[in-house]
């Protein structure tokens, strides 16, 4: 069975970065992102998308994204319940977030770039973890990873 999702879109609020009681960081979003098609005469349609990151990956949201600013991220789509005060069940669909990626937008919508932040996957193909570092810096401190990983071909 197959579940990604990969998006790119724009952060719809301001970002709040929380912690949960035992310290881990998580960071819930919403990103806006438009169809590809529009019926003739009429605007193209957005779609939101919840999403939600975890650990180095929300700092690291919190960090370098904002309200209004272009993301793309890759994940998995999950669903769940829950029964609010009144005991109405609710239904949640969002992407839980394993990627992020700059779209080449910086804050002042100069750069031309492409970064990508990953953090330390399991390598499938001989069970060895990869050793990728997290940077904080500026967005010029990035640089671009080219990877075959995960293409069927």
């Amino acid at each position: 069975m197959l579940n990604r999702v990969i998006l790119m879109g724009r952060i719809t609020q301001d970002l709040e970065l929380k912690q949960t009681q035992s310290g881990i960081s998580v960071l819930s979003f919403t990103i806006a992102v438009d169809r590809g098609y529009a019926k003739q005469g009429e605007d193209k349609q957005t779609d939101f998308i919840n999403c939600v990151a975890w650990r180095q990956r929300a700092e690291f949201i919190n960090n370098y994204f904002g309200k209004g600013r272009m993301i793309a991220i890759e994940g998995n789509l999950q669903t769940r319940t829950y029964d609010d005060k009144n005991g109405v069940k609710h239904y949640v669909t969002e992407v839980i977030v394993d990627n992020v990626s700059f779209t080449g937008e910086s804050k002042q919508q100069s750069s031309t770039t492409s970064s990508t932040f990953r953090t330390p996957a399991q390598n499938t193909a001989n069970n060895e973890t990869a050793n990728e570092s997290i940077a904080i810096g500026d967005i010029d401190d990035f640089e671009v990873v080219i990877s075959d990983d995960g293409v069927p071909f």
